[in-house]
């Protein structure tokens, strides 16, 4: 049995008729000229984990937006923390320390600082997670070698493989980055082309993970302590894809924004375009 995309089944118009006849009379034609796309289907194990990452990313964007909450409430207060990074213990303790003469404003700001700290707890579990089914994981092989690289540690390695699934199905590099929609859009006609912003097909959340790591290209390629314990045991042809993957991508950040001019966003979207095309080569090689 074999699955198509019902929104990307052809149809003219004007067809305003629907009965199970006709439908079936379209998808023999269509499967006859070979105009159906069809889908794959996820197993079990790789819908649990999907599940998982997706869990995670939902108590990310809570705790975001409570984070929000509450410092948006100190600073209609004027009250701001100067002694250090935001949301560490001591940020939390110095919230914990004030104080207001309503009762009202007490308790929403005790309410608010709860709510953080439930949130982040439950993140700690859920990464705290990752970690116990990584080994029993179908994916365990690629997200030991997506962690080879450069900005992609455990939780990005696992979402991408969760929203991608298997890197073969892709012929071709270009088709992960069309799937993962950081392709620009196109109107060609006659002897004009024009290119427009990405497409934003597919997973946002995979597209997301790899726009935050191509970040990490802006500076020159070097291999850190934290990033050559992750290459600890790692196929060497991984390892020289990553590092090649380095030299190419740091080159290409340098020249779109140096030499071309180009919007610091949009030479890192050009970036995590390679960076998936990198990603393909090192979770398909035998």
């Amino acid at each position: 049995m074999r699955v198509c995309a019902p929104g990307l089944i052809p149809r003219k118009p004007t067809d305003q008729i629907k009965t199970d006849a006709r439908d079936a009379e379209i998808l023999a034609r269509q499967l006859a000229a070979g105009a159906l796309s069809f889908v794959r289907v996820p197993t079990v194990e790789e819908e649990s984990l999907r599940d998982l990452v997706r869990a995670r990313e939902d108590v990310r964007q809570d705790l975001t937006r409570a984070r929000h909450r509450l410092s948006k409430f100190l600073l209609r207060r004027d009250l701001r923390y100067t002694n250090g990074g935001a949301w560490t213990q001591k940020h939390l303790h110095w919230i914990a320390q004030q104080t207001f003469d309503d009762v009202s404003a007490q308790t929403t700001c005790a309410e608010y600082l709860n709510a953080v700290r439930v949130l982040v707890a439950r993140r700690i579990l859920l990464e705290k997670t990752f970690d116990d089914v990584l080994s029993t994981t179908p994916y365990a092989e690629t997200i030991y070698r997506l962690r080879a690289f450069r900005g992609i540690d455990t939780l990005t390695a696992f979402g991408l493989c969760a929203e991608i699934g298997d890197f073969a199905r892709f012929a071709k590099p270009g088709q992960l980055s069309a799937y993962l929609g950081i392709v620009p859009s196109e109107h060609t006609t006659d002897t004009k082309r024009r290119l427009g912003s990405i497409t934003k097909a597919g997973s946002g959340h995979a597209r997301r993970l790899l726009v935050e790591a191509a970040w990490h290209y802006r500076r020159p390629p070097r291999v850190g302590e934290t990033l050559e314990r992750r290459q600890r045991g790692v196929d060497p042809r991984v390892v020289a894809i990553a590092w090649r993957c380095q030299h190419r991508l740091y080159d290409r950040h340098r020249t779109l924004r140096d030499e071309r001019r180009k919007p610091a966003g949009v030479v890192n979207i050009a970036c995590a375009r390679e960076l998936a095309c990198f990603v393909w080569e090192a979770a398909t090689i035998n």
